[in-house]
């Protein structure tokens, strides 16, 4: 570890406040060098954690945490947060299984007021925040940090019009960096971006800012009426609408987020005014690491392995292997895409997660990107399905939970044809459970008219994606894991998967053990383990949780016994309650046992690790089979 001179007597927030201008913007350097070590070795969120080092030494250096109170929206970009909340020693174990959380947690420090893992809550949060404080006659100061793309979503809309309504004391501190992980879109980010780029605003507004500075000294209230009164002036002239101020806020910037002196003294003037206000800095994602700054979306995490300096990878080629997921899927999607003109795709601020960039790239006039704003995704996504085209909404499992509503009564009501892609669907690793798809098998289960299905293999996905478009006519959700595909050989044709038909991949008649999607592979690792125990294990990829393949389970109860269901979501509600509940009732004498995600909520480590802390493994699912079917 390299030496941190000043960074190591940081031991909390108060030590802060000790340090002059010039050692502050040392703590900052320090920080970000930091940053870079940590994440060059572990991995993690990067480009937005550097964006914002000079705000949060200046946050830390004015207000008194964790008597006031810190929300940082989505959370990546906390991690000087934590290493100047009383964490440096710890970050070395950030994401690691056992270590400290890549995500703001409440339950991991004082200092960290919210848990964020998902965009957009920070303001509704801190609003909250704010009534218990004014409620219980408390003086804490509440500070929201928003920003990559965070603004678009519309919840923090909603929270604003609340907030500014109340007139309680919060800043909102929007961190313009004109990004989310890829470039950020809308409308709202071209008010944004005109803002700072207007010269004759910029000048006025430092003369303006100049004057308020002087409102510590003697003037009177007539000439600190008059100066306010000008401010006003010019945001009306040169904001159009006067948007925040027109939902309650004051506005103040935009600054220079990365100047240290500008932060400061910019923070110092919002600690004294009691009421909503929002202070706009511009800050630039990946700030001194330039491969960041040069390439703000590949840089927005990393997996680590590369020098601190230049960025190079140094763990040399990686080891050939399958395509991900997310990238059979995204040329699939293309493929078929460039043959029929009405099919459609949406992102959610997400094109290179979900491999949409290669859609975008290829047929731009059929790409949308809505930003943070899965909600508004949905619906759009049925508009188009009413208005006659095939629309494919690519989603992280975990961010479709935020769009629930509008799924059931916009898309499945209608029986409208959208194509739901659900990326990221399982366990995700070093992210966390906010970044977990443990429930999407469970919620998509309850509603009507809804298909829902998941590949065992690469080729599956694109053919299921084929039967999505073309042998469905209502809603379908195709969910796929995060990472690489199984090794399968990908045909450049397109077979259609039968509906609501599963498929016996090893014949056996002591147990069933029915996969389904990541799990099939998993479910054949087990059978032969257990073969080795004496058992004589049979196979099934259910590939359907909606319509359930009946025939197939009344064809497995009548060879096995023993029935055991294998899948990478809740075992409340999923594929297991449904082959249980269905199993129950026709063949009440077949015994059954779910082996799936546990009713709590996953930690944070590399894939393996939670397989075995949750007894996901192979190994550990084939000692419970043996004991279930020995003991029964």
């Amino acid at each position: 570890m390299q030496a941190y001179p000043l960074l190591s007597r940081i031991n909390g927030p108060a030590d802060l406040k000790k340090l002059s201008l010039p050692e502050l913007e040392l703590v900052a350097a320090e920080c970000r060098k930091r940053v870079i070590e940590l994440v060059s070795i572990n991995g993690g969120h990067f480009g937005s954690s550097l964006g914002v080092v000079e705000m949060t030494v200046a946050l830390h250096h004015v207000y008194n945490s964790p008597m006031d109170r810190i929300i940082w929206d989505v959370g990546h970009q906390a991690y000087v947060h934590k290493i100047l909340t009383g964490r440096m020693e710890q970050m070395h174990t950030n994401r690691q299984y056992g270590g400290i959380a890549g995500f703001p947690k409440r339950n991991e420090s004082p200092h960290d007021a919210f848990d964020t893992g998902h965009a957009s809550t920070s303001i509704s949060a801190a609003a909250g925040l704010a009534a218990a404080r004014d409620l219980a006659g408390r003086n804490e100061k509440i500070v929201a940090v928003i920003g990559d793309g965070s603004m678009t979503g519309g919840m923090a809309f909603e929270a604003m019009n609340h907030l500014g309504a109340t007139k309680s004391d919060v800043l909102v501190i929007l961190n313009d960096n004109q990004m989310a992980i890829s470039p950020s879109t809308g409308g709202l980010k071209n008010y944004l971006v005109n803002i700072p780029l207007n010269k004759t605003y910029n000048k006025l507004r430092k003369f303006v800012w100049d004057s308020i500075s002087l409102l510590n000294n003697d003037l009177g209230d007539t000439a600190k009426t008059a100066v306010h009164r000008l401010e006003d002036g010019i945001k009306a002239a040169f904001t159009p609408g006067a948007f925040f101020e027109a939902l309650g806020f004051r506005y103040f910037g935009p600054i220079d987020g990365n100047n240290m002196d500008l932060m400061v003294k910019a923070l110092r003037e919002m600690h004294s005014l009691p009421h909503p206000k929002l202070l706009h800095v511009i800050t630039t994602k990946g700030k001194g690491f330039k491969p960041a700054e040069d390439n703000q979306s590949k840089w927005h995490a990393s997996s680590g392995g590369f020098d601190i300096e230049t960025g190079k990878n140094l763990l040399g080629a990686a080891k050939p292997a399958p395509p991900k997921y997310q990238e059979v899927f995204g040329e699939a999607l293309v493929e078929l895409a460039l043959k029929d003109d009405t099919i459609a795709a949406i992102t959610a601020a997400m094109p290179s997660g979900t491999s949409l960039d290669l859609f975008q790239n290829a047929i731009p006039s059929r790409f949308y990107d809505v930003g943070i704003a899965e909600q508004h995704a949905v619906t759009f996504a049925a508009g188009l399905a009413a208005g006659g085209f095939k629309p494919v909404f690519a989603v992280y499992s975990t961010f479709l939970q935020r769009a629930f509503d509008q799924l059931i009564h916009d898309v499945a009501l209608q029986n409208l044809h959208v194509v739901f892609a659900i990326d990221r669907a399982g366990l995700v690793g070093e992210d966390g459970p906010t970044h977990h798809g443990a429930f999407d098998l469970s919620f998509l289960h309850a509603v009507p008219n809804l298909v829902v299905m998941a590949p065992g293999d690469e080729q599956e996905l694109r053919n299921m994606l084929y039967t999505a478009l073309y042998e469905i006519r209502g809603p379908v959700a195709i969910r796929y894991p995060r990472g690489n595909g199984t090794g399968a050989v990908l045909h450049k044709e397109f077979t259609p998967v039968p509906v609501g038909k599963g498929r016996v991949l090893r014949e056996g008649d002591s147990v069933a053990l029915l996969g389904i999607g990541s799990m099939v592979r998993r479910a054949e690792e087990t059978a032969l383990l257990l073969e080795a125990r004496g058992l004589n294990p049979m196979v099934c990829d259910m590939r359907f949780l909606k319509p359930l393949d009946t025939e197939l389970l009344d064809a497995v109860a009548a060879r096995c016994g023993h029935v055991v269901t294998i899948e990478e979501n809740s075992v409340i509600g999923g594929l297991g309650s449904s082959v249980a509940e269905y199993l129950h009732q026709s063949n009440p004498e077949v015994r059954t046992a779910k082996f799936g995600l546990p009713d709590a909520f996953v930690t944070h480590g590399s894939m393996d690790e939670l397989y075995r802390e949750i007894g996901l493994d192979a190994g550990s699912i084939a000692e419970k089979v043996e004991k279930f079917c020995r003991a029964t």
